[in-house]
């Protein structure tokens, strides 16, 4: 995105004017104009000439060079055999030279030129140098320009971008404060490099971004992002990429590289031949940031090591200066502990002899484990900027055993070293914040009090217990009585006489009246403290807030009373309920005597008294001769619950003697539940059974229908319809008939007896069936063994009526 102004080019005639064409008037003579465009394109010829060979005579020496030392031979003879082995490969002699150095050198610029070649073989221009030659010419411009980092732009823009499409390049340098400075560039214009000269510390741009990745930051466009940047004004939608340039484990500029179009993802070639461009323009910025520490020509040269060890001795805190420890390649490995100051405090104990010298991960081999030290130790170096955090934990290893301590870390870079400062957290003043909150959360405040001197001291929690601000005076121990409740005189004597008088640790708890009128529950503690000669002379103690504590026993106190006044209630009533359940409803009841017929009766209460429920039964002989036979269960526990069973089973009594049907006897009950008692609920299923020709006519409410046992079958009666009582005003209820065969057995029952929890009614069922298939001798006998193997688990009450056609 260029708007570099380049020379002005002749103004071109219309194309149809012979004279234009070929630079001549109309009499076919040549022109001034035409003669001056000729003369200028054939100096701009000889220029790029002049440039080309200047370009590639470095690389032709350097390649002769290489020659003399793998032949052993002279100069001369090393050329005359590059000429011969040049007309032999049938290239020109710089790409034969570039050839010679990529295969010598083995680095990563050849890598690169070899990868870029295979990938790019089929598309190689036929005209003009190679890839490799213009990667070399970019690198030989590169070192031979030192620190003209602009000289370095335009090769590289030149011999290595162009061909890649790019057309501008910036080369930022990184300063010791996080700045940017443009230190060469080309293709853009001179007002565009005058504006985006410097870039002040936290501005994030598209060169800062390409700080924060190790691979750089590539954009497709650059509108996209909204970044700022150099030339954004032109091309906006064109393609960027920001690459870190680094050497040794240090970051020293950034390369932003300009495309005109959006950059799609470049191939892998691409990426790796851009990566070792700014690796050249690293070794350049090293040399120009030494020059130019603030980005600008400048000979001043930045503190050294021996001004940072000034630095750290004058420091309050331990420090230590850092310098880089490189490998043979020229990596960063490790940090050197180059001097300790005399502040030093080492985690593990170890004096400052035994650290000093050391490298940083000899003496700290735990830094580059969880804590993260090194990483950020060596994120510093490479950035520049500073590292700050609070309470890191520092680990030394001694002898096999981990040693810790807190620390808050201070991390920065002052020209080729690291300064790492770090101040261990005290365990004295820890232990002090922490016993301060711990009286601060617990309410509590201490005191401490001189009786030779007179002399008070308070903490600030006591202050703010007392409702006084600090300023004012503390209150002595014998000025208790005043600053507290009349009633509580006899208490505060009685502490302060065991206290002071008989020498001996007291408490005791009081109200404090304070000054703005509120009143605290406060509990005091002190002992005394006696000198050489036995003699009392401090008194040292504590005060507590106990206010919310004495108001939760008054609040217990009280629930607890009310708790057992309840519970008392609530026990009376149960009895009075099971005595009134009980008194109506027994748990067995006298032999019914009817000719041919053994009756039984079975009620068993729930096994928690507050259940009490509204399970009742019933068989009476009726004027009739006729046997009623009914069990019902009212809905819901309690008095309400039992004396509603009492209201139906009393009304069903009487209306049975009028001698209506099983039927009709549950519709006049059903009036009777929704009417007369409160409208409660209740299932029921009632039956009469005729001795002289064996014959039951039944009827349900919404109740379980009868089981039948007859030999070794047991099944419920066929079902008929019928609502629970009193769930409307009127209801009809549909009568079923069965007759009786001698040593059969009918059982009717409450659901208290099969219903489980987690189980339907029809599981419920079938296990009650296969109970009683069993039939024992008596019926009494199998009504036991029925309550006996009931699997229910609903605690509710269970009422089992039995007859048996003798």
């Amino acid at each position: 995105m260029s708007d570099q102004r380049q020379p002005s080019e002749p103004q071109s005639a219309p194309a149809d004017d012979p004279s234009a064409v070929h630079g001549d008037d109309r009499d076919g003579e040549p022109s001034p104009v035409g003669r001056l465009a000729a003369t200028v394109e054939r100096l701009r010829r000889e220029v790029r000439a002049a440039q080309a060979e200047a370009d590639g005579r470095a690389l032709i020496e350097l390649a002769k060079g290489i020659l003399v030392e793998r032949l052993g031979c002279g100069p001369a003879q090393a050329s005359r055999q590059l000429a011969e082995l040049t007309a032999q490969a049938g290239v020109t002699p710089l790409e034969f030279a570039v050839d010679v150095i990529n295969q010598a050198s083995r680095d990563r610029l050849s890598e690169v030129t070899n990868a870029f070649l295979a990938a790019t073989a089929a598309t190689e221009p036929p005209e003009g140098h190679s890839s490799a030659v213009r990667l070399r010419a970019a690198e030989s411009a590169a070192l031979a320009a030192d620190d003209d980092t602009q000289a370095v732009a335009d090769s590289l823009l030149e011999h290595a971008l162009t061909p890649l499409g790019a057309e501008a390049v910036a080369i930022w340098v990184l300063g010791a404060d996080g700045s940017l400075a443009l230190a060469g560039s080309a293709g853009f214009s001179t007002a565009e490099t005058g504006r985006w000269r410097h870039v002040p510390p936290g501005v994030t741009t598209v060169a800062r971004r390409g700080l924060t990745e190790r691979g750089g930051e590539w954009i497709r466009s650059l509108s996209e992002t909204g970044l700022p940047s150099i030339g954004q004004h032109h091309h906006p939608d064109g393609g960027r990429v920001a690459v870190p340039a680094g050497t040794g484990g240090r970051i020293h500029g950034v390369l932003e590289i300009v495309w005109p179009a959006p950059l799609e993802s470049p191939p892998p070639p691409i990426v790796r031949q851009i990566e070792a461009l700014a690796e050249l323009c690293a070794h350049t910025l090293e040399t120009y940031a030494l020059q130019h520490p603030d980005g600008a020509p400048d000979p001043r040269v930045p503190p050294d090591v021996s001004e940072l060890m000034d630095l750290a001795d004058g420091l309050h805190d331990p420090a230590l200066v850092l310098v880089p420890h490189l490998d043979s390649g020229g990596q960063l490995v490790d940090f050197r502990i180059h001097h300790v100051n005399s502040r030093f405090l080492d985690p593990a104990g170890r004096p400052r002899g035994a650290v000093n010298g050391a490298l940083l991960l000899e003496a700290y081999p735990m830094a580059a484990g969880h804590s993260e030290l090194f990483d950020r130790i060596e994120r510093v170096y490479a950035t520049g900027e500073p590292f700050r955090t609070h309470r890191m934990r520092l680990t030394a290893l001694v002898d096999d055993v981990q040693l810790a301590a807190v620390a808050d870390i201070n991390v920065s870079r002052h020209g080729g070293s690291v300064l790492l400062i770090w101040r261990i957290e005290d365990e004295t003043a820890r232990l002090a914040s922490l016993l301060q909150h711990a009286q601060r959360l617990g309410r509590i405040g201490g005191f401490e009090e001189n009786l030779l001197t007179g002399e008070i001291t308070w903490n600030g929690q006591l202050y703010h217990l007392y409702g006084k601000p600090a300023s004012e005076m503390p209150v002595p121990l014998e000025d208790l009585p005043a600053h507290a409740h009349p009633d509580d005189a006899v208490a505060i004597g009685r502490f302060l006489r065991t206290v002071v008088h008989q020498r001996r640790p007291a408490s005791t708890a009081f109200r404090l009246q304070r000054p703005d009128g509120v009143t605290r529950h406060i509990r005091v503690v002190a002992e005394p403290v006696l000198d050489s000669a036995g003699q009392l002379y401090v008194v040292r103690g504590a005060y507590q807030d106990i206010s919310a504590h004495h108001w939760t026993e008054v609040a217990l106190a009280a629930t607890r009373d009310q708790l057992a006044h309840t519970e008392q209630q609530a026990s009376e009533r149960n009895r009075l309920t099971l005595q009134l359940q009980h008194a109506i409803m027994p748990p067995t009841q006298a032999p019914l005597e009817v000719p041919g017929l053994d009756v039984a009766v079975r009620y068993r209460p729930a096994e928690t008294q507050h259940l009490v429920g509204g399970d009742w039964y019933d068989a009476v002989v009726l004027p009739s001769r006729l046997v009623l036979l009914c069990v019902g269960d009212v809905a819901g526990h309690g008095i309400e619950a039992a004396t509603s069973m009492v209201v139906l089973r009393n009304a069903l009594r009487g209306l049975a003697v009028t001698g209506a049907g099983p039927g009709q006897l549950l519709s006049w009950l059903n009036m009777v539940a929704h009417h007369l008692t409160g409208a409660v609920t209740a299932t029921a299923v009632c039956g009469l059974y005729d001795p002289e020709n064996h014959t039951l006519r039944w009827a349900r409410a919404g109740h379980l229908p009868p089981v039948l046992v007859r030999g070794s079958d047991a099944a419920p009666l066929p079902l008929v319809t019928g609502l629970l009582l009193g769930a409307v005003p009127e209801a009809t209820y549909e009568e079923h008939e069965v007759q009786l065969a001698v040593d059969d057995t009918l059982l009717m029952y409450t659901d208290g007896l099969i219903e489980r929890r987690d189980r339907s009614v029809e599981e419920s069922l079938a296990q009650f069936l296969t109970v009683a298939r069993a039939v024992p001798p008596t019926l009494d006998q199998q009504l036991d063994r029925l309550l006996t193997h009931s699997r229910s688990d609903t605690d509710d009450d269970t009422c089992i009526v039995g007859i048996r056609v003798a």
